[in-house]
């Protein structure tokens, strides 16, 4: 699994980073960056809540 994120349209509520901190982390304006864009097996739960929760929709799951 990939996950993809556009910066461009993230909002910086940071509900990313709460739900898969190994995932995501925020720049200093609170935009979301993407640390690991494939991430392990343990932490696909929390990336699946991650682009649940995204105010913005900025944030895919996709099966490569």
């Amino acid at each position: 699994m990939k996950v993809e994120l556009e910066a461009d349209k993230c909002v910086a509520s940071g509900q990313c980073v709460l739900a898969a901190t190994d995932v995501f982390d925020q720049d200093d304006d609170g935009i979301a960056i993407l640390v690991d864009e494939r991430p392990a097996d343990e932490d696909l739960d929390g990336v699946r809540e991650a682009v649940a929760i995204c105010p913005a929709a900025a944030i895919r799951l996709v099966d490569q």
